[in-house]
């Protein structure tokens, strides 16, 4: 079976390979599904509308559009084969609820066929809460001094206010048209599907479980419900239904816990590798490639996604270390996140390279000119098995290579992507490793051979647990918002160091030194009045009985009642 089909009516002016079934015919590729395909006239799993625009657009030489057509094609087949968003199906009724003044519903009720809703009407004031999601909505309305509560599965509300923005369902008619807006309701009543856009890892989150608040900053930039915190045992809650597949969250997740399902971060490492001597013209779904008529400068391959505001540092930084170029990204918004993420790489690329490692382009004026400027790096092209790897170790291992043996400096983290470096008093530190318990991604380590605390700043995710966890008075600090550009940043460097303890009885090493003088400095005075009790500070857990069993045997009469025999 193939897997590619090219189709167009007009057809092609230079050959392309055997794997992909070339036709002008429809009858020909309609008897046949594809993985990937060019066009909406042919099925596929995943329509390419990049390929016909770089066939279209490209100053490329023939020889090489070949190559890269293939590319293309095989870009996308990677897309499919690792996709983790996974399709649902929601039962939609015909159950509506229209929310404007008696001149809308007028010309809504002209639009419609007779009882083809079960229509609710109500005006914009007496709305005072919606919750659930398309197919389940329920609304409550304020019915003549008492609240009415409305089970509809859609709703249609002019000029929505915000509160009608945040579940799936709720469409207005003033944002397109009433034509645009009565299609997809009866779209939806006949087959309503949604994707699983967000991977989600608890175990490295930065704030399942945790006893402090110490990120949930995914819930904050969404914007539905589709993540939302549960502050009191500090637990997300996903609703899939309502998430629009922007991937804002991913872009902003400090640990990588967050991941976008349709292009993951093993994804991208996969298809960046196919980028190397071009220049990516990263292009997400939204800035509708089909309509663009650009020149594309020879080496330009585009890079389509599908979500506008999932890229990272981690992802940005492999595809421009795979590629060896700076990255053209084309979209008429940034995410907090992708523009903190774009920031910093240009930061650190004006340091080592001089130039700006992404060119952001919002509208065709600005790609135009971005296109123009948009150039190859010389020495930055890096080749590393990722696989395996935490989102902050890829960062890591490649900022690394940017860095090499050279001392650029640092540069300041934005407010939505932090980086920090932690910092030990050590002379109040007990190395209790506290804060190694409550580190969850490694960056805070105990190294048993030397009886040392260690920090790899560099996959530090700067949640800030360890400064909450830490029992001691004045002793670990963060230093926020901060990447070093030296080689020691991707080091582990000792925050603080101390030596075993040995038991006074048996010799066996039990605790830190610190830690065994910590506490007899606020026991010692307690038990001044017995020598014995004293002495048992400073033993090990199975001493400390046999210490106190045979004071006890050895003055019986101190211990003897009143009446009592012995």
């Amino acid at each position: 079976m193939q897997e590619f089909v090219y189709y167009d009516d007009r057809g092609l002016d230079f050959p392309l390979p055997e794997s992909i079934l070339v036709t002008t015919e429809l009858s020909t590729a309609s008897t046949s599904e594809f993985i990937v395909s060019n066009s909406t006239n042919v099925y596929g799993e995943i329509i390419a509308d990049e390929i016909d625009f770089y066939i279209t657009n490209s100053n490329d030489s023939v020889a090489k559009k070949i190559k890269n057509v293939e590319k293309l094609y095989e870009v996308n087949a990677i897309r499919f084969d690792m996709a983790q968003d996974i399709q649902y199906s929601q039962d939609v009724s015909k159950g509506l609820l229209l929310v404007s003044t008696l001149e809308q519903k007028e010309e809504f009720l002209k639009a419609i066929v007779p009882d083809e809703f079960d229509l609710f009407h109500v005006t914009p004031e007496v709305v005072k809460s919606i919750s659930g999601h398309i197919g389940n909505l329920t609304v409550v309305v304020n019915d003549t001094f008492k609240d009415a509560i409305l089970n509809v599965s859609q709703l249609v509300w002019y000029g929505q206010s915000e509160m009608a923005t945040k579940q799936s369902g709720s469409f207005d008619p003033s944002e397109s048209s009433l034509d645009d807006v009565l299609a997809t309701l009866r779209t939806n009543i006949s087959n309503y599907e949604f994707k699983k856009f967000i991977v989600y890892d608890e175990n490295i989150c930065q704030y399942h479980g945790r006893s402090e608040k110490t990120c949930g900053k995914c819930a904050e930039v969404c914007p539905t419900v589709a993540i939302e915190r549960d502050d009191d045992v500090k637990n997300l809650l996903f609703s899939h239904i309502d998430c629009h597949g922007c991937g804002g969250c991913i872009s902003v997740c400090p640990s990588g816990a967050l991941d976008y399902a349709p292009l993951n971060r093993e994804s991208i490492y996969h298809i960046a590798s196919f980028y190397d001597g071009h220049i990516p013209l990263i292009i997400p779904q939204k800035m509708d490639i089909k309509s663009l008529n650009i020149e594309l400068k020879e080496d330009v391959l585009p890079f389509a996604i599908e979500g506008e505001k999932f890229l990272h540092e981690a992802t940005l930084l492999t595809i421009l270390q795979e590629s060896g170029s700076q990255v053209v990204f084309y979209s008429d918004f940034l995410s907090k996140g992708t523009k903190d993420a774009i920031s910093i790489l240009n930061d650190i690329y004006q340091k080592r390279y001089a130039m700006d490692a992404i060119i952001v382009a919002m509208d065709p004026k600005e790609l135009e000119e971005a296109l123009e400027k948009v150039e190859f790096v010389s020495d930055s092209r890096y080749r590393t098995n990722e696989l395996g790897m935490r989102k902050r170790e890829v960062f890591a291992n490649r900022l690394k290579n940017v860095v090499g043996d050279l001392d650029l400096g640092e540069v300041k983290t934005g407010e939505h992507i932090h980086y920090a470096q932690v910092k030990v008093n050590e002379a109040n530190c007990t190395l209790c490793l506290s804060c190694v318990a409550a580190c969850n991604v490694n960056a805070l380590v105990a190294n048993i051979d030397d009886n040392t605390l260690r920090i790899n700043a560099s996959i530090c995710t700067a949640c800030g647990f360890c400064e909450v966890t830490c029992p001691e008075k004045d002793c670990l600090t963060i230093e926020q918002d901060v990447i070093k550009l030296e080689p020691s940043w991707f080091k582990e460097n000792v925050l603080a160091q101390d030596t075993l303890f040995a038991c006074v009885e048996c010799g066996k090493e039990f605790a830190t030194t610190k830690a065994i003088q910590k506490i007899a400095s606020i026991m010692s005075p307690i038990f001044a009045h017995d020598p014995v009790k004293e002495r048992t500070l400073y033993c090990c857990e199975d001493c400390k009985p046999k210490v106190m069993m045979s004071s006890y045997m050895e003055n019986k009469e101190l211990y003897k009642t009143p009446g009592e025999s012995l």
